[in-house]
């Protein structure tokens, strides 16, 4: 059976509820007024793309994003920003997470002088638990699953009247999400932006990793509509013990996947799709593969072991799985429909972003210090 699907997707996005959020969104201009702001940067890796016979792989090394180590921050400041200008004496936020949004939620909190709440699931490590606790978060453990957690979490909200900011949507939830997916366009702004019409993308194809779907869409979303048909390919990658977007394309309709959820990639290791990210990824998404355990290792080791006068790259385990999945196709033998459908090739520009750095700092030096 393959591990990938090709999406003949339609290329046009509905103007529904999390479009709207989305187009109406100042995050680039929050984020850039903040005094703890910091571009992070984008790096050309020259040798690797000699090696693999392309024409360029830029990665946009998120390790470093306000001294958070991910991402996920630009999601949860611009989100709680918009939240509070409408209900300024909310006093508790609260959300369920693997790890990295969660530590988000709390730095954000905490800058706002309010409590965070955060509910882990049951094979958060300790270090990830205490990275959120470090911004003064109440972490509660539960043995339950992200998906599981996720509705347990909204259920304490209810209960509680706290403040629920979760990084994935479903019925009757869903412009909080939006507003999170908004908060992330800003990294996608400061690699490139269309100065006319009929503008192109400087990328051919983008491999993005993909949890609970909110991060990839909201990139979809940016290069389709500001790109057009000029827009780069793009293919998510997941786990393939925990392939939520991969079994709802096979089902038709989203799904929450009859796999392990057994995975080191944590941050990826979620359920059923966020509603808001699925109906931007079918119509969006050029292909989904999926990637082992030992694919993602081995990708997170090529990072930190640099060709050449490449950069090194402290790339987590789901932070290299962009790069896993990039490897993945090229080993595939030719001739092969993926590479065909993505016209991959010697002439082709490649972005990657590096979405987390060492989260877990004893799982990272375990892995990169064994042998190939």
């Amino acid at each position: 059976m393959n591990d990938f699907i090709i999406n003949n997707c339609s290329n046009s996005l509905n103007d529904n509820f999390s479009n709207s959020v989305l187009k109406s969104s100042n995050s680039f201009e929050f984020h850039t007024n903040q005094n703890y702001y910091n571009k992070t940067p984008l790096v050309n890796l020259v040798s690797l793309s000699d090696h693999f016979g392309l024409k360029n792989i830029f990665v946009k090394d998120e390790s470093n994003r306000f001294g958070l180590n991910s991402f996920k921050v630009l999601g949860s400041t611009y989100a709680i920003h918009e939240i509070l200008k409408n209900n300024p004496n909310i006093k508790v936020f609260c959300t369920a997470t693997d790890g990295n949004h969660g530590k988000g939620l709390a730095w954000a909190a905490q800058k706002f002088s309010k409590k965070a709440i955060v509910f882990v699931p049951r094979d958060t490590s300790k270090n990830r638990i205490k990275a959120i606790q470090l911004y003064d978060a109440i972490v509660y453990q539960l043995d339950l699953n992200y998906e599981e957690t996720c509705v347990y979490a909204s259920k304490k909200c209810d209960e509680n009247g706290w403040q629920l900011v979760q990084d994935a949507s479903w019925e009757n939830y869903e412009e909080i999400p939006s507003l999170i997916m908004s908060g992330y366009l800003t990294h996608f702004k400061e690699i490139e932006f269309p100065n006319n019409k009929n503008s192109k993308s400087k990328f051919d194809i983008i491999f993005l990793q993909c949890g609970v779907g909110s991060w990839p869409s909201s990139c979809i979303w940016y290069y389709l509509n500001h790109y057009k048909e000029n827009r780069p390919k793009i293919v998510l990658v997941e786990p393939e013990e925990s392939c939520g977007v991969f079994e709802s394309f096979k089902n038709g309709n989203r799904i929450s996947p009859n796999t392990s959820f057994n995975t080191i990639m944590a941050g990826l290791n979620c359920g059923i799709p966020s509603k808001n990210a699925w109906e931007i990824i079918k119509n969006g998404c050029d292909a989904v593969i999926k990637i082992s355990d030992e694919q993602t290792k081995k990708a997170m080791k090529q990072f930190y072991n640099p060709i050449g006068n490449d950069l090194k790259i402290i790339s987590g385990e789901s932070g290299a799985a962009a790069l896993g999945g990039l490897i993945k196709v090229l080993d595939f033998e030719q001739p092969n429909d993926l590479k065909k459908h993505l016209n991959l090739n010697q002439d082709s520009k490649i972005l990657l972003f590096n979405t987390e750095g060492d989260t877990d700092p004893d799982s990272f030096k375990k892995i990169v210090s064994e042998f190939n």
